[in-house]
C-alpha cells in the first residue's frame, strides 16, 4: 500500500538532500506525535496569521521577503509574548543578562 503524497514528500530523498544543502536537520518522529513540531507549527501559524492578514499577494519575491523580514524584526524586538511575561524576546534576554563586565575595585 502506498503512503499519501503528503507523507511521502517530507521523507523523499530530494527533500532530504535539499535540507542537507540548506543546513537543516530533519526531525522525523513517530506517526501521530506532534510534540517535536508544536513550537515550529505555532510560530508558523503566528507568522502566517500576522503577515497574510488581508493580503492576497505581494508585488514580487523581494516585497514578500522584505515583509517577512519586517515581521521577524518586530517579532523579536517589539512584539510582546505572554510566555515571556509580556516582554519581547530581546527584552527578556536583556533582562537575563545580569553579568557585570567590570571588576569591583579591591578594598
Amino acid at each position: 500500500m502506498r503512503r499519501p503524497v503528503e507523507s511521502r514528500q517530507y521523507t523523499s530523498q530530494a527533500f532530504a538532500d535539499a535540507c542537507r544543502q540548506a543546513g537543516v536537520i530533519q526531525s522525523v518522529s513517530a506517526v501521530g506525535s506532534s510534540a517535536d513540531n508544536a513550537l515550529a507549527e505555532s510560530f508558523n501559524a503566528t507568522c502566517k496569521r500576522e503577515t497574510l492578514q488581508g493580503r492576497s499577494a505581494w508585488a514580487d519575491e523581494r516585497a514578500a521577503r522584505l515583509d517577512l523580514f519586517r515581521w521577524l524584526h518586530r517579532y523579536n524586538t517589539r512584539r510582546r509574548h505572554s510566555s515571556l511575561g509580556q516582554r519581547s524576546p530581546i527584552a527578556y534576554e536583556t533582562a537575563l543578562d545580569t553579568t557585570s563586565t567590570t571588576l569591583t575595585p579591591a578594598a
